[in-house]
């Protein structure tokens, strides 16, 4: 398909809180209508960029889903590694309410550090430094073109509030991620008929024993979930959205047994289904993922 414009989306990380060397924090790349935009940056999303052929340096913005440490704990490690890779333009970031009052908090606790490295290392810029924030209240537009569409749609994941999915629409084609939120009807309105959905999924459960003698207690594990989305509530979303694809995302526990995620969404979602994993690529102009060399078809 040559001359075609990508639509494609790379899952960087697909891990939660706990650390997990198979699945590191929270992070997508999508590249759509010529812009390449970042949504989240969480722990270890800074090295998986550059894994995936990317970097900081050619990123167009950066998406915030809410403001959970798992979902933006890398973020000056990406700023100080777009001045690294030469990034000479300023950085844009979209978030919630708070996130200029974060990045500003970022950028002083390590000035007295950066100003060092900047007097002693005489880089050709320091644009990577200048970072121009939009705060994000509601559902809203974020860019709009004559084929294309980039748009924040507020989930609940209460407490934290407001929390954003994205949706991204380029060439009749549409690509959803679901951000943290508990099952809500947002999602499933701007995911109609989308070619992708990408949601998080809770698998713990209740009855685990090993669960329950482990970190996390049963009134833990019912607090959890009441802000997130179960397997079987994603496949009743993603029947109810008439989605093409869904792929499964941001897993807690990252090491949940995979066949019985499937399972449970089954019970209401017959299409296909892919759990995600960190560097997974989804490209939605040739309907295929691919992880390295595997292949799997929509």
């Amino acid at each position: 398909m040559t001359g075609t414009i990508p639509f494609k989306a790379t899952l960087l990380g697909t891990g939660c809180p706990v650390v997990n060397p198979r699945r590191y924090g929270a992070g997508t790349l999508v590249e759509c209508a010529g812009k390449c935009f970042l949504v989240d940056i969480g722990s270890g999303v800074t090295q998986r960029l550059v894994q995936a052929g990317s970097n900081g340096a050619q990123v167009d913005a950066l998406l915030l889903t809410h403001l959970h440490s798992d979902h933006l704990v890398d973020l000056y490690q990406f700023i100080i590694s777009s001045w690294h890779q030469n990034r000479d333009r300023p950085q844009v970031i979209y978030g919630p309410p708070g996130t200029q009052k974060f990045v500003d908090a970022q950028m002083d606790a390590w000035k007295a550090e950066r100003t060092l490295r900047i007097d002693f290392e005489k880089r050709r810029s320091t644009a990577a430094f200048e970072i121009e924030v939009v705060e994000v209240e509601d559902s809203c537009e974020i860019m709009s073109q004559s084929n294309a569409r980039v748009s924040a749609v507020r989930v609940e994941h209460p407490p934290v509030e407001p929390a954003f999915g994205f949706a991204f629409e380029a060439a009749g084609m549409k690509l959803v991620l679901s951000g943290d939120t508990r099952p809500c009807d947002a999602l499933v309105a701007a995911a109609r008929d989308a070619d992708v959905l990408v949601h998080e999924v809770f698998a713990h459960s209740l009855d685990d024993p090993a669960l329950i003698a482990g970190s996390r207690t049963a009134e833990t594990i019912d607090a959890v979930a009441s802000y997130h989305t179960t397997a079987d509530q994603v496949g009743r979303i993603a029947r109810d959205a008439n989605v093409k694809c869904l792929v499964l995302n941001h897993i807690v526990p990252p090491d949940a047994d995979e066949r019985k995620l499937i399972a449970a969404v089954r019970r209401h979602y017959s299409g296909p289904v892919v759990v995600g994993a960190d560097l997974m690529s989804c490209d939605l102009v040739t309907g295929h993922f691919s992880q390295h060399q595997v292949h799997f078809s929509i």
